[in-house]
């Protein structure tokens, strides 16, 4: 019987690998690599002022849903807009739901309604 290597045990992301959000500033995005470099997740996000990012978009691939990886984007962007000292704008609906049951104060103090 042949196996196919193409997609991977199920468990491939909690097996040997941790979750690693990578921050390509360049492409304004947060990557997180899944099953080697086959699939990613991805945070998009836009300046839309000097100071001001637009949190746009998070997508998990289905396969790799209800794992807490979108979480860890959303975690590694809000701590990007502090760390920079940036207001956020969340037009992305998973981040809002991150800051909501996240509500840290650094987190509530850059974000723009």
């Amino acid at each position: 019987m042949a196996h196919s290597t193409a997609a991977g045990p199920p468990g491939a992301l909690e097996q040997g690998c941790p979750i690693r959000v990578e921050h390509d500033r360049r492409r304004r995005q947060f990557t997180v690599r899944l099953n080697g470099c086959h699939d990613r997740a991805v945070l998009l996000y836009e300046y839309v002022g000097k100071r001001t990012v637009d949190l746009q978009h998070t997508e998990v691939p289905d396969a790799y849903r209800g794992r807490g990886i979108a979480k860890h984007l959303a975690k590694a962007a809000l701590d990007f807009v502090v760390e920079e000292d940036l207001k956020a704008h969340l037009t992305c609906w998973y981040i809002q739901k991150y800051v909501k049951e996240n509500p840290l104060p650094q987190y509530l103090e850059r974000v723009q309604p």
